[in-house]
């Protein structure tokens, strides 16, 4: 039972759940939503590579976490390193076998995310601002991927992957900020590291604001219902809070509690699109 849990902690299947969410979301914005095997195999596809993504960004990170985060199961011993490896493994295979069960176009871009994964992973995370747009990618990789699942992906969709990608890079910036003192000590470029605090909560505010400039224009050129105004409007003004927070308060505990709010602001975007596309 102890090594279960371990598992599931170094998986985090709240993340990969909502991961899995994130394709039957990006169907949603293409079609009306009926129950299909493919929403089903969508959502194995970007569960178990999402699991996969996590473990193997714990084996790579082990010796960063036992500065930051000491309680992982890698660094606590309740997984070795090898397990980690072997779990992402299986779970890449079941995760491309689901997505060639979907169609093409599905295998495609499940192989793009998994390799933009692994080379964050492995080499993006060292690069600071690029490895932060890597994990961006990442993101919003999967509500592509519903789109193709249920038809093709429409401006829709494309607009909210931008709004998506730009709102999680402000928040990677963030989370940098709160793991500052690990990255520096594995010599991990990231913006706090290079140019400071100070400047890496401005940065992160800048992608926040821009996310919210780009916000009206699915409603202004009327992709979607004025369904889509009362929680975008909420999405925004909490990203606005966020940013001039980070801004004025720049400390490691602020950025935490920034990083984990702008979480909610993500799923109040999400479900204004879905609101306005099925209103």
């Amino acid at each position: 039972m102890e090594k279960l849990r371990a598992f599931l902690q170094l998986i985090r299947p709240v993340n990969c759940a909502m991961i899995g969410l994130a394709v039957i979301v990006g169907a949603s914005l293409v079609s009306s939503l009926d129950f299909s095997t493919n929403l089903l195999l969508g959502f194995i596809t970007s569960f178990t590579l999402t699991a996969a993504s996590m473990a193997i960004n714990d084996y790579y990170d082990r010796d960063i976490d036992a500065i930051n985060e000491p309680q992982r199961p890698i660094p606590s011993g309740a997984i070795s390193p090898k397990e980690a490896l072997a779990l992402a493994l299986v779970s890449s295979v079941i995760g491309f076998m689901a997505a060639f069960g979907t169609n093409v176009h599905c295998l495609i871009v499940a192989v793009i995310a998994w390799v933009v994964s692994v080379t964050y992973v492995t080499k993006g995370k060292r690069t600071g601002l690029l490895g932060n747009l890597l994990v961006s990618t990442c993101v919003v990789i999967p509500f592509i991927y519903g789109g193709f699942a249920a038809g093709s992906p429409e401006l829709t969709t494309i607009m909210f992957v931008a709004i998506a990608f730009l709102s999680n890079t402000g928040r990677e910036v963030a989370k940098d900020i709160v793991d500052v003192e690990g990255d520096r000590s594995q010599d991990i470029k990231t913006i706090p590291v290079v140019y400071g605090d100070r400047v890496a909560a401005f940065v992160s505010s800048i992608f926040f604001i821009l996310a919210v400039v780009l916000s009206p224009l699915p409603w202004l050129l009327e992709l979607v219902s004025s369904w889509f105004l009362p929680l975008v409007i909420l999405t925004d003004a909490g990203l606005i809070w966020s940013s001039f927070s980070l801004v004025r308060d720049h400390s490691r505990n602020n950025a935490r509690r920034v990083k984990n709010l702008v979480l909610v602001w993500f799923l109040t975007g999400l479900l204004g699109f879905v609101a306005g596309s099925i209103g």
